[in-house]
């Protein structure tokens, strides 16, 4: 039986691919910090599904925390054994402009975005390695493809694990070890509704007409992604665009969004 674990597996993006694989009758691992979210996704997951209560595994931990990460990995694979898919979609974003973002805040957007996949593959990829099975997904932005005022430090997570990504790929695909990177659109989550409440006006004159995706639709294109092995899952044209052709498009770009602060007045 598949072994799939989710960090970030409590709400949103994580909690939707999980009700995929629950759908399949995989194990599921959940991995979050809030352990009341975390039972009433396991419960969800029992009600929907019509799953055996065992058949959903949580562990409370914080994916910036190394040791904790790895610890709350390892319980879960004791209880449910190898893990065969890896889903890292836990992450923070707190927009602000960079001279007004307090360096707490910055340091743990790194540390949870892009610190804490990392955190969370060392976890698997050693077992994955030696096994020759098994897939990480890691869940990038589309804040990883350019760069977008007031997010100086999401953007920088997210561009580090695209590069953390393509050379873990280099590396794994001799062991047929799968790797993916996934750059979802905005997405209606609990947290885009935090965001939303402090994104900054220049960027939301640029990002607010882009209806958002809903967490169901990205987990479909995530999920059928893994299934197909692909390394890099886009949404939508404009991201696909600036994923495989960036420095063509991305002058194009920087001068659309330009013009459309520009025409905002006392912006």
């Amino acid at each position: 039986m598949t072994h799939v674990i989710i960090t970030g597996g409590s709400s949103g993006i994580g909690l939707a691919v999980a009700s995929i694989y629950a759908a399949r009758g995989a194990r599921l691992s959940l991995v979050a910090r809030s352990r009341d979210l975390l039972e009433k996704a396991a419960q969800k997951l029992v009600a929907e599904h019509g799953l055996e209560a065992g058949a959903v595994r949580i562990e409370a931990a914080d994916v910036s925390k190394g040791e904790e990460i790895e610890a709350a990995v390892f319980r879960c694979v004791d209880a449910f054994g190898p893990c065969d898919v890896l889903v890292t979609s836990a992450g923070v974003v707190e927009p602000a402009p960079f001279e007004a973002m307090q360096g707490a805040a910055f340091h743990r957007q790194m540390e949870t975005n892009f610190s804490g996949t990392v955190h969370a593959v060392r976890a698997v990829y050693p077992d994955m390695k030696n096994r020759r099975r098994g897939h990480i997904l890691m869940v990038s932005s589309g804040a990883g493809l350019i760069g977008i005022y007031g997010y100086t430090a999401y953007c920088a997570s997210k561009f580090a694990l695209n590069g953390f990504a393509q050379a873990l790929r280099s590396e794994a695909r001799v062991h047929n070890v799968g790797i993916s990177i996934c750059f979802p659109p905005d997405t209606e989550t609990p947290q885009f509704k935090r965001e939303l409440a402090a994104r900054p006006v220049e960027a939301s004159v640029i990002m607010g007409t882009v209806r958002p995706w809903t967490a169901e639709a990205v987990a479909r294109k995530i999920v059928k992604g893994i299934d197909r092995r692909r390394f890099e899952i886009y949404f939508g044209a404009a991201l696909y665009l600036l994923g495989r052709f960036g420095p063509a498009v991305r002058p194009f770009i920087d001068w659309w969004f330009d013009r459309a602060i520009a025409r905002n007045s006392g912006l």
